[in-house]
């Protein structure tokens, strides 16, 4: 019962939008605000009508403007969980989610709510009213409504924005466990990369309404298709480079005067320019009493221009030669205690390894896109 999107229209809110979704799987909506998000899950459930495009889940035809077949949002079956909780402030936690099961009898309603509710780990709280509960507690109750009318389809917007951080991650384990025995597909929308790469099987990067690129979170967040995905997938090393031999799948490219091998070419040709990129995470520090032998390794080296610490990490910048806008800093991420150890102070020599497999070659962005439009 997979859940296949592909939507195309002007107006109210420009769409170029196709996702995939098979049961069992999250699929998370990501890109910045305006990107559509919304929209699209609206659209998924029968709450707005696209201009163009199809929408289908498993062997039903939700929508298809070609036909001029729409099926509204109560014959869709579709569980959707709310930023704001959207409960019934003066009813209880259990007709909360019996409200979702009207077409049921009473006594099945109340059984069925009630189980929810103890999947959720809301057994005992079923007679408490919303303002009774924590922000936590409220959401599970959303959580339980939306899956006990059995949905074809789990839709999440942004549902764990409104609590704080300790819930939000009890909250990240629940779902991961209830997940186990759901068979369908969920589609989950948040502003929050970190969120969609701990709870998702697939990305789906949005920006203006149109897909930029959809797959699994390590082909996404490794193997971007464009600058842009680049960026907002948070890459920081994005930099300009020439190919000037292949060498079977791999390549060589020259980048402010060095040489460095890559892993695979991309399909790219030898003269043409090109954008690479490489994660902070995959650049290899060289210890001072361990430099690198050099094979497949891209050594670099260059002094500290920048040092922040994020908790138990640091990251570094990396200046190689004089740094400016064109040129800016190569940035690594390493644990606190390998950056003491290794005397990583502002100015102090430093020494890396660009590794050839982590190297990834995207087109050339002609449209200025890129943090630092010329970045070499």
């Amino acid at each position: 019962m997979a859940l296949s999107v592909d939507l195309l229209q002007q107006t109210p809110i420009p769409l170029n939008a196709q996702l995939y979704c098979e049961p069992g799987e999250l699929l998370s909506l990501v890109g910045p605000s305006g990107a559509g998000k919304t929209t699209l899950l609206r659209a998924i459930a029968g709450l707005a009508r696209p201009q163009g495009g199809s929408i289908r889940c498993g062997g039903e035809v939700w929508f298809d403007s070609n036909k001029d077949q729409f099926i509204k949002a109560q014959r869709r079956r579709v569980g959707f969980v709310f930023q704001q909780y959207a409960l019934f402030p003066h009813l209880s936690a259990l007709r909360n989610v019996e409200q979702s099961l009207r077409e049921l009898p009473r006594a099945k309603r109340r059984e069925r709510a009630g189980y929810w509710l103890e999947r959720v780990n809301l057994s005992g709280l079923e007679h408490r009213r919303p303002c009774q509960l924590s922000g936590g507690q409220q959401q599970r109750v959303g959580l339980a409504r939306a899956l006990a009318r059995e949905p074809r389809v789990l839709l999440l917007d942004e549902p764990f924005s409104a609590v704080d951080s300790a819930t939000r991650t009890r909250l990240y384990t629940e779902l991961a466990v209830l997940r186990k025995d759901l068979k369908i597909p969920a589609v989950l929308v948040t502003h929050d990369l970190q969120e969609a790469m701990i709870l998702s099987d697939q990305l789906c990067m949005l920006s203006q309404g149109t897909t930029l690129q959809s797959g699994s979170v390590k082909d996404i967040t490794t193997r971007p298709v464009s600058v842009l995905v680049a960026r907002l997938v948070g890459f920081k090393n994005v930099f300009r480079a020439t190919v000037i031999e292949i060498r079977g799948e791999g390549a060589l490219i020259e980048w402010r005067g060095q040489q460095l091998e890559v892993a695979n070419h991309n399909g790219f040709e030898v003269g043409q320019s090109v954008h690479w990129c490489i994660p902070q995470s995959h650049i290899v520090l060289h210890r001072q009493s361990r430099p690198s032998k050099g094979e497949r390794e891209n050594p670099v080296a260059g002094q500290v221009s920048e040092i922040i610490q994020m908790g138990d990490n640091a990251v570094v910048g990396v200046s190689l030669g004089n740094a400016d806008r064109d040129r800016p800093p190569v940035f690594l991420s390493v644990p606190i205690h390998v950056a003491e150890r290794n005397g990583l102070v502002m100015n102090a020599s430093v020494s890396f390894s660009l590794l050839a497999e982590s190297i990834h070659l995207m087109p050339p962005d002609r449209h200025g896109r890129s943090r630092g439009r010329h970045n070499k």
